[in-house]
């Protein structure tokens, strides 16, 4: 699962030697610790993930279901405010917008 907080972006798949816990993954320096402030997270220059946490799944769940509870905004993008993660997000939207044109073209 991917996640696009306004101040994080998490890869988050299961750790299949430890049944219950996940694997929380992330790019940046910093992200994986503004959701879960209180997890030690590795560092591994070479992954394709540099960040990495185990976390168990239900603490994934509540901080993840607080994030929703959070949400006061009408517009996610308006709400970036990293112009670099700004950036690499706008990035993603316009590939997903293309993607639902080959899937669902408009009506021309």
């Amino acid at each position: 699962m991917w996640v696009f907080l306004n101040n994080a972006m998490l890869s988050i798949v299961a750790q299949r030697s430890q049944p219950g816990t996940l694997l929380v993954r992330a790019r940046s320096a910093g992200d994986i610790e503004r959701v879960f402030p209180d997890v030690k997270v590795s560092e591994t220059p070479t992954a394709d993930y540099r960040y990495r946490a185990e976390i168990s799944a239900e603490e994934v769940a509540r901080a993840l279901a607080a994030q929703v509870r959070a949400i006061d905004y009408p517009n996610f993008k308006a709400t970036v405010r990293d112009a670099g993660r700004l950036h690499a997000y706008h990035d993603v939207w316009d590939v997903m917008a293309r993607y639902q044109e080959v899937k669902h073209p408009r009506d021309r």
